[in-house]
């Protein structure tokens, strides 16, 4: 890494941020997958730099994944039910990216999108501790 810790957790918040506007344009457009793709994006960004932020290094989006709940869901941190939602975005976004014949419709995916975005304000709060 070149420059600093703390400018690496800035600029996957900003990610983050960004990748969340994106997701509800996409939801707009009626792109389910793509909404999917990023709202997982949205939520790793900020998990990753929650991870940076604890000195947590994590190679894979499984490592990850693992690294959030042993941390943060375990401990209490963030709740089970953040957990939940961080796993399903993310064999979600799997599916929706790479799996054949499948397409997410809105009633599945419309309603994800203000529990991911409670999730990564969640995230920054904890980042800000």
């Amino acid at each position: 890494m070149s420059g600093n810790i703390d400018d690496y957790i800035k600029y996957r918040i900003a990610k983050s941020a960004e990748a969340i506007n994106d997701a509800k344009v996409l939801a707009q457009n009626k792109s389910w997958n793509a909404c999917v793709n990023r709202l997982y994006y949205a939520s790793y960004y900020v998990v990753s730099a929650l991870l940076l932020k604890n000195k947590l290094n994590a190679q894979t989006h499984s490592g990850i994944k693992t690294l959030l709940n042993l941390h943060f869901i375990k401990t209490g941190k963030l709740s089970k039910e953040d957990g939940k939602l961080y796993s399903d975005l993310m064999d979600w976004r799997h599916k929706g990216d790479y799996g054949d014949m499948f397409d997410f419709d809105e009633e599945t995916v419309q309603p994800l999108i203000e529990p991911v975005v409670t999730f990564i304000r969640t995230v920054e709060i904890i980042i800000q501790e």
